[in-house]
This record gives C-alpha cells, sequence and structure tokens, in this order.
C-alpha cells in the first residue's frame, strides 16, 4: 500500500513537472514578438506550432498528446470562449449561410475527399471516410486572432467564427458514426443517420439550453463576480460531461451554453463590471489552453511516419482545399439565392482559404482504437494535413487578405478610441470642479484646472474631427461605436430593473430595432 503510495506521488510530481515545462516553452515562445519585431508578422498559435516541431525535430516531446485530454480538458474552454464572445445579433444577420457551410459543408467535405482517397491512393472507404471525418472540423484560432489584431471586417469574422463553432459538432457526429461503422457496432443507411443526428444534437441544444438560461436566471439573485466567473467555469465543463454521458453532441452543449450566457446571462444577470471580469478570465483561459494544445500539436509529430505516408497526405490536401472551394463558392450561391444574403467573392475566398484545421481533427484521429486496419495511417494523414493547413495556409492568410484590399484600419480605429476615451474621461473630470466649489480650496485655482481641462479637451475634440475628415471610412467606425454604447446603456438599464426586482423578465432592446431601421445622418453620407 505505502509502495503504491509513493507510486501515485511521483506519478504527480512527474506530471507536473511536465506540465510546467509545457508551459515555460509556451510563455517563452509568447514573449518573442514582444522582443523581436519581426516574429509580429507570425500569428502567436503558428509560432508555436513552429516550436512544437522544433522540439519534434530534436527529439524532445513533451507529453504523450491523449485525445481525451484535448476533448475533455482543452475543448470545453476553447468552445465557451468563442461562443461566449461570439453576439447573437452579429451571428443571426449571417444564421443562414453559417448553417450550409457548417452542415452540407461538413457532408460535402466528408464524401469528396473520401472518394478522392479511395480512389487516387487505393486507402480502403473505411479509412478514408474516418480521414475526411476529421479533417472536416475548421479550427481558425490563429486566422481570427489575426483578424481581431488587423481590424477585419466583423462580418467576416462571424462568419468563420461561427462555422467553425457549429461544424465542430457537426464533425463530431459525423465521425462517431463512420467509427461505430467500421467497427460493426452501426449499420449504414440515411434513417439511423438522421435519427443518430437529431438525436445527439438535440440532446447537446438541450442541456445546453437547460444549463444556459438555469445560471442566466441563478446570477440574477446576486452580484459577486468571483462566483459567477466560476459558475460560467462549472457550466463550461458540466454541459460537455453531462451532454456526452447522455449521448449527446457535447461540442453542441458548450456552444448552446456559452451563447445563451455571453448574450442573455451576461445581460440580465451580471453588473458591467462582473462581465469585464468574466471576459477577462475566459480571454486569458483561451490563450492559456491554446498555448499549451499548438505547442503540442507540433511536438507530436513523428517525422519518419509522415514520410512514409507523404503520397497519400499530398492527395489529402489537393481534396481538402478542392472540397472546401466547392462548398464555399457553392453555398455561398445557394445562400444569396435562399436569402438574399450575398457574401462578396474576396470574402468568400477568405473563407475557403481561411478553413485551417487543427486540435479538433487531430483528437478525433487519435481517438481512433488499435484495433482498427490502418489507425496508423489515418493518424499520420490527419497530422500531416493539419500541419499543412496550420504552417502553409496559417502563414499566407495575411499576404492573401492584402491582395483581396481586405486588411483593416486597425490602427486609425485604436486611435480614434483613445480619443473618444480620452475626452470621455477629462469631461467626467470636469463635474466636480464645474460644481460648488471645495471648502477650503480657493475658487480661482478651480477655474485655472477647468481652463486647462477644457483647453485639452478642445484641442483632442479638433484631432478627432481630422481624424475623420483625413478618413472617411472610419466616421462609419465611429457610427457603430456609438450606436454600440448607446445599446449598452439601455441594457444595462434593463439588467437593474430586473436585479432590484422591478420587471420580472428581462425586455428586448427597443434601441437594436431602432438602429437597425434608421440610419444617421453620416451613414446616409456614406
Amino acid at each position: 500500500m505505502v509502495i503504491e503510495s509513493a507510486m501515485g506521488e511521483e506519478a504527480i510530481a512527474a506530471n507536473l513537472k511536465q506540465f510546467l515545462l509545457v508551459l515555460a516553452v509556451s510563455l517563452g515562445v509568447a514573449t518573442l514578438p514582444q522582443i523581436f519585431s519581426w516574429f509580429r508578422q507570425i500569428p502567436y498559435t503558428l509560432l508555436l506550432v513552429i516550436a512544437g516541431l522544433g522540439l519534434a525535430i530534436a527529439n524532445v516531446h513533451l507529453v504523450t498528446l491523449s485525445p481525451q485530454l484535448i476533448l475533455s480538458i482543452f475543448l470545453p474552454p476553447l468552445l465557451f470562449e468563442a461562443a461566449w464572445n461570439l453576439r447573437w445579433s452579429d451571428l443571426k444577420q449571417d444564421l443562414l449561410p453559417i448553417c450550409l457551410y457548417a452542415v452540407v459543408g461538413v457532408v460535402i467535405s466528408v464524401i469528396g475527399v473520401a472518394f478522392s482517397l479511395n480512389l487516387l491512393t487505393g486507402l480502403s472507404l473505411n479509412a478514408a471516410l474516418l480521414v475526411a471525418a476529421s479533417l472536416s472540423a475548421t479550427d481558425p484560432v490563429s486566422v481570427t486572432a489575426l483578424f481581431r489584431e488587423l481590424g477585419i471586417d466583423k462580418r467576416l469574422t462571424t462568419l468563420i467564427e461561427g462555422e467553425s463553432l457549429f461544424n465542430d459538432g457537426m464533425a463530431v457526429v459525423a465521425f462517431s458514426f463512420l467509427m461505430a461503422l467500421s467497427l460493426g457496432t452501426s449499420k449504414w443507411g440515411i434513417q439511423p443517420l438522421l435519427v443518430n443526428f437529431f438525436t445527439v444534437i438535440g440532446i447537446g441544444i438541450v442541456v445546453g439550453g437547460a444549463i444556459g438560461f438555469g445560471i442566466s436566471f441563478l446570477t440574477q439573485r446576486f452580484d459577486s463576480p468571483l462566483v459567477e466567473q466560476s459558475l460560467t467555469l462549472v457550466s463550461a465543463y458540466g454541459t460537455y460531461i453531462i451532454t456526452e454521458d447522455l449521448g449527446g453532441s457535447a461540442v453542441i452543449g458548450v456552444v448552446t451554453t456559452g451563447l445563451i450566457l455571453g448574450n442573455f446571462g451576461s445581460c440580465i444577470g451580471m453588473s458591467p463590471r462582473t462581465r469585464v471580469i468574466v471576459t477577462d478570465f475566459w480571454e486569458f483561459l483561451a490563450f492559456f489552453v491554446n498555448s499549451i494544445v499548438f505547442l503540442l500539436i507540433g511536438d507530436q509529430l513523428r517525422f519518419n511516419i509522415l514520410r512514409e505516408n507523404l503520397t497519400i497526405i499530398a492527395v489529402t490536401v489537393g481534396a481538402m482545399i478542392l472540397m472546401r472551394a466547392v462548398a464555399i463558392l457553392s453555398l455561398s450561391k445557394l445562400s444569396h439565392l435562399l436569402k438574399a444574403s450575398k457574401i462578396p467573392l474576396p470574402e468568400q475566398t477568405i473563407l475557403w482559404w481561411g478553413g485551417l484545421r487543427g486540435s479538433v481533427s487531430i483528437a478525433l484521429a487519435l481517438s481512433i482504437p488499435a484495433i482498427l486496419p490502418e489507425g496508423e495511417k489515418i493518424i499520420a494523414v490527419v497530422f500531416g494535413a493539419v500541419l499543412f493547413t496550420l504552417l502553409f495556409q496559417g502563414l499566407t492568410i495575411k499576404p492573401i487578405l492584402q491582395k483581396l484590399n481586405l486588411l483593416g484600419n486597425q490602427t486609425l480605429r485604436q486611435k480614434y478610441l483613445e480619443l473618444i476615451a480620452r475626452v470621455v474621461a477629462l469631461n467626467r473630470v470636469l463635474q466636480p470642479l464645474q460644481a460648488e466649489p471645495r471648502p477650503g480650496l480657493d475658487p480661482e485655482f478651480s477655474r485655472y484646472q477647468e481652463a486647462l481641462i477644457t483647453e485639452e479637451i478642445e484641442h483632442m475634440e479638433a484631432e478627432i474631427q481630422q481624424l475623420l475628415q483625413e478618413y472617411p471610412n472610419l466616421q462609419n467606425f465611429a457610427v457603430e461605436q456609438w450606436q454600440a454604447e448607446l445599446l449598452a446603456i439601455e441594457t444595462d438599464s434593463y439588467a437593474k430593473f430586473v436585479q432590484t426586482g422591478q420587471l420580472n423578465k428581462e425586455l428586448t432592446p427597443l434601441l437594436e430595432k431602432v438602429l437597425g431601421k434608421k440610419t444617421s445622418p453620416i451613414s446616409n453620407q456614406l
């Protein structure tokens, strides 16, 4: 008994050392762009993959990457953080194309890639289908991080993030069904496929909805940032575990919970201060988890196995890119015909090329049991295809954005927001100075300070006007920011009424409809 206890303690100590080593390497990579400006040209997640590759080349493997570790520990916070920050008002505008990409797009990808592999490489159909299903899950973390950094159009970011969130669930459902088919525990047919699909998706939505709304109404009863932050963490992992135990799609469950808490619960049950604290917490957690996952993806590569399957990997990459193009172009056209929701060709190009694969694809491939024929080959092909998308497509997305004139004016926007923030802050400082003089202070001194601050405000207001005149496109952004501030004031007011018991339900923001119908004079001029 004592020996077993000692062995357990040694295992815990060894795992802790491995974890700290991974964390140290990840944080070391994170500091590179801050020290060497050249590294800022490469998205942070890709730097981690490259660092992991360096370790693999040196035959230094930090830990053994378990698929359950990725799916059960790493995936819930990544899904929840993305859903928490995805605004429903933005998502619903393009819900049709997002659902088409996530559902029909996965079907096109699986069928196209699988039959290409089967016909061109001789890979068995079962193995080809598992490769295709694994690679149907997009993971554009590095792309969306680049979008935010460059100030890319919000709609494009919503399209690529929304598709990724929903098609992860679709990919896991397709993979699970094909795995059961390969193991002989399920039968092929349209009816069992549809029943399985609607069952697992339905369970995910029901469980995610129940937990999301339950936590939302619970947080109305108190205002404690640390407790509410902890509840969101528990809800992310709890939804994943419960949904999986009930046989549903854990991915869809977590996404549903995140969307509800981010768009509903945070409005009716959290104060503005709490929302900021919770959002910052999830931003840190997503950074932390991504740092580990992307480093380990590179670290787990075995180059000798990749070399043996280079031809199959090349065919897979070619078929994957071709099917992605077919899906994006055809489904964008279909979306336009059904809803008159047009996605311009440059944006379609970025959606096509920005469909990177990552941790979910790796986890699905690694979950293939050893008894399955060609299991090692499947894992090698998936790893090779993921590596290509992360490095080649990930590193070329910025030049393509430049070529298509889609780069945003993030520097100008940030400068504008800083000036606005200073003007608002200094105007608040003026309020006590313009009130009754404080006893014991010389009134002339207060007037002198008031004059200095007023002069500074006027100077910054003139700078803002000059900025808007020099860059007319910035006026759209100014209008959007002002409308967002007005909407936030209205939403916070309703939340306070609910918290004090004056209202028994959250009211739909009226300004959202009003501002959607009426445009400002500036918008009309543009």
